[in-house]
This record gives structure tokens, C-alpha cells and sequence, in this order.
């Protein structure tokens, strides 16, 4: 296998390892708190996948743009930026975990010491990336994944929130540790400069919107359910999701390394061809994902999520057909951006917003199943207005070179 080849195994490899963490730990924590519990360490997780989104966007997504021979300080800069900010950020979590009472700010606490780590080790990965180098990732990726699910399966059972926020948090130093020790060759007697981070214009504000309206906006309503209604609807909700995630997997590498495939195919016919079909397979794998779990037994799902089972158990069908649509609605999503790339923002925006309201609107009147369906229907009417919008693009779209993206 060619260089280039590898590099792409060891890219996926690493997203995989990433992503089986963060369902692993969802899972462990399930099994290990009771459903109340797990809805406090849930809305702590989903307070942290905000804050790993928006440094992803702000600093990761536009570092892998950079080109040039300033890498090493580029990376020594970002890796200085995430440092100072996730710090700046968990001094806040302290505060408002000292204002929250009980076990929901005694877990909001512990995030509030652990941030700095688990960012500056996740941020790790975009530095690796951007120096075409994925199989350093993948080695501090893959140490994090033993040293997390080591720290967790041994907390007792009935482990309160802040206890397995903390294991999870500082378990990622082995993992930090052997990250910068692959680093320091690329960065030896680079100088960092966070001045770029700072200035108006900064290609990671553009990256960030389209996050907080695409990603964070879902993020934050299901946080909102707990403060707003229930923490057990996050809980649930949340549950659910985690049961999901193989296809994030596979939706994050089709973001990854579809662009590059695409953009060699020249021209909309064909590009459109190969993402349509693409999109019905994933929907097609969703649909089956969906029904193998909904026809797992009870036993085998407490086995996975502990009491969160439960109320978990009762959205998969919600969720099943949420993930189908995504499917379909990730590809169309990745046809414009390979063919229009400025007429992703405006879908975004729009039915990003729409499926908050239809989310919140529907746990108003149906509960958490209302809920559920509610992100389900946002999915699908996002779908199909990014194939809409492809199916009005020129027929010569995607035949002429795009204007370049400015480095960071």
C-alpha cells in the first residue's frame, strides 16, 4: 500500500478510535449510575461536545488549511490558543458549578478542572493532521481509548456524576503526554503566536458559525430540556444517540475524505451520481442499525446503558429514522460543498434553527418521544432542501476551481 494510502487507513482508524471513546464512555457511565445519575453526566457531556465542537471549528478546521513551511509554529500556536482558552473556560465552569447545587455542580466542577486536558489531547489530532502525519494521532488516540475505559471500569457501581467526570478527565494525561512528546520534533524552535486567534476575521469565525448552527444549536436545546424541563430527558435523549454512534463514524469519514474523491470526479452529473448513491446506502444502514437495536432484548440493553435502557429503548425508533435521514442529508450536504461551497451556511442556519424548534416544540406536546421526533422531522426536511438546492445548481458547477481558502 502507497504512503498516501496508509495515511488515509490510519486517518480513519483514528476517527474510529475517537469515536469509540466517546461511546464507550457514554456507555460505561450508563452502566455504572443510576438513570438520574447519568442525566447529570450527561448534561456534562453534552456541555463538553459544545466546547469540543467550537475549539474543532475555531482552531482544528483551520489549521488542516494552512500550507507552507510554518507548520511547526502554526502548530505550536494552536496547540498555546487551546491551552490558554479551554483554561479561561474551565475557571468559568468552576464558577457556575459553585452556583449550581447538589451533584449537577459537583459534576460541573470536575469538568471545570479536567477541560484543559481532554481539549489540548483532542486538539492534538487537527496538529497531526494538518502535518500529515495521522499515525501520531492514531498512537496517542488509541492510548487514550485503553486508559479511558481502564479508569472507568473500575469505578464502583452507583458512582456519582462528578466521580466518573473526574476518571474520564484525567485519564487523558497518558494519552497528553505521549501526544506532545510526538509533537516536539515538528515544533522544536518554532515560536507560537496567538495574535491570529484573536483578530476580527479569523478563518475559524466562519468555521464556528457553521458549527453553532449545524452542530451546537441541537447541542444546546437538549441541554436546555434539562434545565428547562428534565435532566432525564437528556438523559434519554442522549442515550439514545450514543447507541448511534458507529454512524457518526462513518458520517465524520465521509466529511473527511469525500471532498478530495469528489472534487476529482469533474463535474456535477458524476459527483451527484456517487453522493446519491452513497447517501442511500447510509440511510439503508442506518434503517438496519435502527432495527437490530430495536429488536435487541431488554437483557442485552440493560447490558449497554444500564437503567438509562428504559427510556432510552422508547426513542429508537425516533432516532432510528433520525439517523436514516441524516444519512441522506450528510451527502447532499457534502455535494454542495464540493460543487457550491458558499450554499451551505444559509441551509444550515435555516434548518438547524427549524430543528430546535421542532425538537422543543415537540417535547411541549408529546414529551421526550416528542422530542425525539421532532429532531427526527428537522433531519429530514434539512435533507431534502440541500437536495433541492442541488438539483438547482448550473450543470456546469463544479467543472472550475473554487477560490481558495486564506490560511489561518
Amino acid at each position: 500500500m502507497s504512503r498516501r494510502g496508509l495515511a488515509a487507513v490510519a486517518s480513519v482508524l483514528d476517527q474510529a478510535a475517537s469515536s469509540a471513546t466517546n461511546i464507550l464512555v457514554l456507555v460505561l457511565a450508563a452502566r455504572l449510575s443510576s438513570a438520574a445519575g447519568f442525566a447529570d453526566f450527561s448534561m456534562v457531556y453534552v456541555t463538553f461536545s459544545v466546547l469540543l465542537g467550537l475549539n474543532m471549528a475555531y482552531v482544528g478546521q483551520s489549521l488542516v488549511l494552512v500550507k507552507g513551511e510554518q507548520l511547526g509554529a502554526e502548530c505550536r500556536s494552536a496547540v498555546g490558543f487551546t491551552a490558554a482558552a479551554s483554561t479561561a473556560v474551565g475557571a468559568l465552569l468552576l464558577v457556575a458549578g459553585l452556583a449550581l447545587a447538589g451533584a449537577t455542580g459537583t459534576a460541573f466542577l470536575a469538568l471545570g478542572l479536567v477541560l484543559p486536558l481532554v481539549l489540548l489531547q483532542d486538539g492534538l489530532r487537527y496538529c497531526f493532521s494538518a502535518l500529515r502525519a495521522p499515525e501520531r494521532a492514531l498512537a496517542a488516540d488509541a492510548l487514550r481509548l485503553v486508559c479511558v475505559v481502564a479508569a472507568l471500569a473500575v469505578q464502583p457501581a452507583g458512582a456519582s456524576a462528578g466521580r466518573l467526570v473526574l476518571a474520564w478527565g484525567l485519564s487523558a494525561l497518558p494519552a497528553l503526554g505521549l501526544g506532545l512528546w510526538l509533537l516536539r520534533p515538528y515544533v522544536r524552535g518554532a515560536r507560537a503566536d496567538l495574535r491570529p486567534y484573536l483578530r476580527r476575521g479569523h478563518l475559524g469565525q466562519r468555521f464556528v458559525v457553521e458549527f453553532a448552527v449545524g452542530n451546537g444549536s441541537s447541542q444546546l436545546a437538549v441541554l436546555g430540556l434539562g434545565v428547562f424541563a428534565t435532566p432525564l430527558a437528556v438523559g434519554a435523549l442522549r442515550g439514545a444517540t450514543t447507541l448511534f454512534g458507529p454512524l457518526n463514524v462513518l458520517f465524520n469519514s465521509a466529511n473527511a475524505f469525500g471532498p478530495p474523491v469528489l472534487g476529482r470526479l469533474g463535474g456535477k452529473r458524476a459527483t451527484v451520481r456517487a453522493t446519491a448513491a452513497l447517501g442511500l446506502v447510509l440511510a439503508a444502514v442506518g434503517a438496519g442499525w435502527a432495527t437490530a437495536l430495536y429488536l435487541l432484548p431488554d437483557r442485552l440493553g440493560r447490558e449497554l446503558l444500564g437503567d438509562t435502557w428504559a427510556d432510552a429503548s422508547a426513542l429508537l425508533p425516533a432516532t432510528g429514522a433520525q439517523y436514516a435521514v441524516m444519512g441522506l442529508g450528510t451527502c447532499a450536504l457534502l455535494t454542495l460543498r464540493v460543487l457550491a461551497p458558499k450554499a451551505t451556511l444559509s441551509l444550515q442556519v435555516v434548518f438547524s434553527l427549524l430543528s430546535v424548534g421542532l425538537l422543543l416544540g415537540g417535547y411541549a406536546v408529546w414529551g421526550v418521544a416528542g422530542a425525539a421526533w421532532g429532531l427526527a422531522a428537522g433531519s429530514a426536511l434539512k435533507a431534502l432542501a440541500a437536495w433541492w438546492r442541488v438539483t438547482r445548481l448550473p450543470a456546469t458547477a463544479g467543472s472550475r476551481d473554487t477560490e481558495p481558502v486564506p490560511a489561518a
